[in-house]
């Protein structure tokens, strides 16, 4: 209920702060793509359940000469890098937060047709809400692989406490000033995830490299 309680007042102070950047950013995005200005998908949130994740736009329509979508990091315009760079392209799924789809902190929502694909172990990141930052988030970003990425987020769902989640979105406040781990090498972001190639996961306790290696 406290962590509900913070979602609620963090996510509407926050909106009403950003309210002008946001109209800025509305307007950049239209100026540099045209309409839409914001991307909306079906993502799963707790348990699952589907709902509707709202962010700012950052690639434009743009396809071959068959009609088949250019790769991601093609359509990819400079305001949307920088929107992502940024991290600005999410503050939309503030509304997300406050509607109580996602949380402040929580794994990132993926796509929905990745559910079927998880492990048993995977598949328990939507034991909690998911999060417009996270433990991933501030290990590594989409610099780690899939895997990796499953097991810290795991291992958020097992030691999830108000502490953590104040240290998460303090390192996310460091990580927006300094970004890394934007996208994975050759991506937009995150290449597909097609499954795990094994059903065992590092299970290392969501320790970071540095962690593991003082032990």
């Amino acid at each position: 209920m406290l962590k509900r309680l913070l979602d609620i007042v963090i996510s509407a102070l926050t909106l009403l702060f950003l309210l002008p950047l946001m109209a800025l950013i509305a307007i950049a995005v239209l100026l540099s793509m045209g309409r839409p200005v914001f991307f909306r998908q079906e993502r799963p949130g707790l348990w699952g359940k589907p709902f509707q994740m709202v962010k700012f736009r950052t690639m434009k329509d743009a396809g071959d000469e068959k009609g088949h979508p250019l790769p991601d990091h093609q359509r990819l315009t400079q305001v949307g890098r920088f929107l992502r760079t940024a991290s600005l392209d999410e503050l939309p799924e503030l509304w997300n937060v406050l509607k109580g789809d996602m949380s402040l902190v929580g794994p990132r929502p993926l796509l929905m047709e990745y559910l079927p694909r998880y492990n048993a172990w995977q598949y328990r990141r939507h034991e909690v809400r998911p999060g417009v930052t996270g433990w991933a988030q501030i290990n590594g970003r989409n610099a780690l692989s899939w895997e990796e990425k499953f097991d810290l987020d795991v291992w958020y769902v097992d030691h999830h406490s108000l502490c953590l989640d104040i240290r998460i979105l303090i390192l996310t406040a460091v990580q927006v000033i300094r970004p890394k781990g934007i996208s994975a090498e050759g991506e937009a972001t995150m290449p597909f995830f097609y499954g795990s190639e094994h059903n065992n996961s590092y299970r290392n306790e969501g320790k970071t490299d540095e962690q593991r290696n003082e032990e």
